[in-house]
């Protein structure tokens, strides 16, 4: 092959490759543009006025004179600043009981032996297959007859244990070598200090995912606070905005809605934003072997 050919095959190889690139960074570019729009809708009508929201006979895709009235009435309107506080404490406490829990269960499916274990573990994995609708039904039979309707014990307590989360962490548990399990008892580590002083430090990433994800999974929290809390005192974000709707204002009110919308999601974006690669990194590990 003489120069000639070989500066015409490189010249091709570079077009086919500026095509290839074009070709998928457009359609990310797209795709990216789809997957944004409903929040950059959300916020337009937040920042809309009631007046010139009504007055639009077609959606405008932007507005002239933004204002933040919206934002000030949804404080003003519902105490979205004792939801969000009830939120708070609801995820905080429920993602550490959780994490607490499946971290000791993971630790006793991977590493201790006992008779029937993995007969326990299949048993266990099936009740993943039960509907969510039918838990909710028997969660709230319990509850209601333990008296724990409207208060935190109520809400918490029926979200302490994941299936899925159990079985992620189980897994990353048990990639990590058996030596060194057998080297620490040889030594006279107890279990406990083994999985405090070992175990989770290697899977800090899947920790820190689940972490993240039960955090989330809290503070979206819908149908749950919904049917054991009718007393204001407990409410979380998501009767705030139900609260809005039956007080007349949200049916009305849309741009009102959107701007508590907004005000509830920002806490979530801000956690994605700053853990994301780490949830990667989380999810990969955890569905790795060997």
């Amino acid at each position: 092959m003489n120069n000639k050919e070989f500066i015409k095959l490189e010249k091709s190889a570079k077009r086919r490759n500026i095509t290839k690139n074009t070709v998928i960074y457009t359609f990310l570019t797209l795709w990216g543009m789809i997957v944004l729009f409903p929040f950059y809708w959300m916020t337009l009508t937040s920042v809309k006025s009631y007046g010139s929201y009504n007055a639009e006979n077609v959606p405008s895709f932007f507005t002239l004179s933004p204002t933040l009235d919206n934002y000030v009435n949804a404080f003003t309107n519902v105490s979205l600043g004792k939801y969000l506080l009830n939120t708070l404490i609801f995820t905080v406490i429920t993602t550490a009981a959780m994490v607490v829990v499946i971290t000791l269960a993971a630790f006793a499916f991977s590493r201790m032996q006992f008779k029937g274990k993995n007969l326990v573990f299949t048993l266990f994995l099936s009740l993943m297959m039960i509907p969510n609708e039918l838990v909710i039904i028997t969660n709230f039979t319990t509850i209601t007859n333990f008296n724990m309707r409207n208060t935190f014990a109520g809400l918490i307590l029926p979200s302490v244990m994941s299936v899925f989360y159990v079985y992620l962490l189980k897994e990353n548990f048990s990639q990590v070598p058996d030596e060194l399990y057998y080297a620490a008892k040889v030594d006279g580590t107890s279990d406990l200090k083994y999985l405090i002083k070992v175990m989770i430090p290697i899977c800090k990433p899947t920790l820190i995912t689940i972490t993240i994800l039960k955090v989330i999974e809290c503070w979206n929290s819908y149908v749950w606070p919904r049917l054991v809390t009718d007393n204001q005192d407990y409410y979380l974000v998501s009767n705030g905005i139900q609260e809005l709707r039956e007080n007349g204002q949200g049916r009305e009110n849309v741009p009102l809605m959107m701007a508590a919308v907004v005000i509830i999601s920002i806490p979530l974006i801000a956690i994605f934003l700053v853990f994301r690669k780490k949830i990667m990194a989380g999810v990969a590990r955890g569905g790795m072997k060997g």
